[in-house]
């Protein structure tokens, strides 16, 4: 070998050398640097008891879970489905790791909500949103340092405890589709960098506290179904960064205020069923950014501004009592406007406009009706249903082609813009039953139906749901909760409805039958709602609110006559009756020759 041979050996002998002493080096400080960044042994068994009580089997837990990777903690199975927990291992020179966030969304999880996590002194984020977890929120919350808290879409009940006021870094706080008892507590007002308070669907009592006026910061408020006392408008007059308002149903009195149009972010205002007066203010107008706005069933009046019923946008101002309009029908473009207007008599002015929708026909009255909801004409039994397949929605009010029926919907779905108002059987379930059970018409706030030009009498109703936007497996996509509830003629007939409980499963059809609703002028309403319960997610965003699949309305009385089949059977007997006492008399008097026998 010559010498620069030896050389070069020697050099490429002492460059492999020091690569793999460098690997060493580095494999050697990572295993040492892993293994001292540990949990506290108390904190471990925090996460163990916390683990145990949610019967959740997706942790495997250890001093060395927040340095494994991810191993021990984070599982994703689709999207919005997963376990992920964050750690800060920069205590005591990177060496001790302390839990901050902990996200276990849709894993049907289960049990009593656990007063343990108000162990994790480092906990700033917690979401458990939609799972079955029940029990109160435990007071040991107040320890934590809480940045986000949501709950949304568990069986969460008992009113909120006064020590979660004292939660001063709360930035948002979601406990929608509970079943919370009390009122609003006055102590939100502490929570002064909330950016997102949502209160849907939670069973609480009004009024909504003054103190709210405190929460400039917010940027999103969701509060609806509220039970307890009237009230007056919040002040939200400082609260100029939000950009979703929705006080749907909550009892609220009193006008519109004006400063709403100082909002410039607002893309949705929803302040639906409540008891409003006075108009529109104009100021709304000048809002850039609105998209959706929803005022209906209110009592508003005055007249219908002409960039109300111009808009492009989705807005239902329907069930009001405005005093003039201009429009020539109830849709203008997305303008919902259906039974706007106070009492009116005229013929100028539409019939779809005026209070509870009379008959637009002159002469012709019908007795029966049967549409088949979200699907195309069929037969069945006889019966010919109708087709209902528009795809319209947000604020939309629809005439049938044969004016027997129309359709009132009203809402956008919460993160899916382009939710459908339609339902098919897209799980392919073995659905059971006529095929109006394979589509339905469904909406996120609230859908109403109108048999019109009906003959006044008695009427069978029939009601047909079956749940098929759920699947039947074991899988996320069927452990949804739809929950609405069902009027007729303004009277409370279903509360807190599910169709799947109701039925035994998915894809089950299921009859609702009323027997005796009576049509006093010519229109039959059905109304369907949505209060704020059930999921929202399942299977994926924006599947909830009141679904229908078909109905069907007979008459409890002759289509000859018009007469009820009691009201004939009583005339039939009261004639014979008469007839009786009649021939009663004419014995007695001897018409009929009996005394003429007997004198004989």
């Amino acid at each position: 070998m010559t010498m620069e041979s030896y050389i070069a050996s020697f050099s490429k002998s002492r460059s492999l050398l020091f690569v793999l002493l460098l690997q060493w080096n580095c494999i050697t400080n990572f295993g040492s640097h892993a293994q001292g960044q540990l949990i506290p042994e108390d904190e471990v068994q925090t996460l163990k008891t916390v683990s145990a009580k949610l019967n959740n089997g997706y942790w495997s837990i250890s001093r060395m879970s927040c340095s494994d990777g991810g191993q021990s903690f984070n599982k994703t199975f689709a999207d919005n489905i997963f376990s992920r927990v964050i750690c800060d291992c920069s205590f005591n020179h990177n060496t001790v790791c302390h839990v901050t966030n902990i996200l276990m969304k849709r894993l049907n999880l289960s049990g009593v909500l656990p007063a343990e996590f108000g162990n994790l002194t480092h906990l700033r984020e917690l979401d458990l949103s939609r799972n079955y977890i029940s029990g109160s929120i435990p007071t040991s919350f107040a320890k934590l340092p809480l940045v986000n808290l949501s709950l949304v879409d568990n069986r969460i009940s008992g009113q909120i405890p006064d020590e979660i006021g004292q939660i001063a870094t709360l930035e948002s706080f979601l406990i929608d589709g509970n079943s919370f008892s009390g009122k609003i507590p006055d102590f939100i007002g502490n929570w002064t960098n909330l950016g997102r308070l949502n209160i849907q669907g939670t069973s609480m009592e009004g009024p909504i506290p003054s103190t709210i006026s405190l929460l400039t910061n917010l940027t999103e408020l969701r509060i609806s179904d509220l039970s307890g006392p009237s009230m007056g408008f919040p002040n939200l007059q400082d609260l100029k960064s939000l950009q979703l308002l929705i006080l749907r149903n909550c009892l609220i009195t009193g006008t519109i205020p004006d400063y709403i149009g100082d909002m410039t972010s607002l893309r949705t205002l929803d302040l639906s069923f409540n008891m409003l007066t006075g108009g529109i203010p104009n100021t709304i107008g000048n809002l850039p950014l609105l998209v959706n706005l929803f005022l209906t069933n209110n009592s508003l009046g005055r007249a219908v501004q002409s960039w109300v019923v111009n808009s492009k946008q989705n807005f239902d101002v329907s069930y009001n009592n405005f005093t003039e309009s201009s429009p020539t029908s109830c849709q203008q473009s997305n303008v919902n406007l259906a039974s706007s207007l106070s009492s009116t008599e005229s013929n100028s002015v539409p019939w779809c406009l005026k209070k509870d929708l009379p008959c637009p026909l002159k002469v012709k009255y019908y007795y029966s009706l049967f549409i088949n909801c979200g699907g195309s004409k069929m037969s069945y039994e006889g019966n010919e249903y109708e087709e209902d397949s528009s795809p319209l929605g947000p604020s939309t009010f629809l005439s049938s082609s044969s004016n027997k029926w129309a359709y009132s919907s009203t809402g956008t779905y919460m993160f899916n813009d382009k939710a459908n108002f339609i339902a098919s059987n897209t799980f392919n379930l073995n659905v059971t039953g006529p095929e109006y059970y394979q589509t339905a018409r469904l909406a996120p706030s609230s859908l109403k139906y109108y048999g019109l030009c009906l003959r006044r009498g008695s009427y069978r109703v029939q009601l047909h749901f079956a749940e098929i936007m759920f699947s039947d497996d074991r899988t996320y996509s069927s452990i949804g909760r739809r929950i609405f509830d069902v009027s007729i003629q303004g009277t409370p007939v279903l509360k807190n409805f599910n169709i799947m409980e109701e039925a035994g499963g998915v894809g089950r059809g299921i009859t609702k039958d009323f027997k005796n609703i009576t049509v006093t002028g010519s229109t039959l309403e059905i109304s369907l709602y949505w209060a704020g319960k059930g999921t929202t997610a399942v299977p994926d965003r924006g599947v909830y609110g009141p679904l229908i699949s078909a109905i069907t309305v007979t008459p409890n009385f002759s289509t000859d006559t018009g007469l009820s089949v009691g009201a004939i059977i009583g005339i039939v007997i009261a004639s014979c009756a008469v007839l009786a006492a009649l021939l009663v008399l004419l014995r007695i008097k001897g018409c009929l020759g009996v005394k003429d026998n007997q004198h004989k």
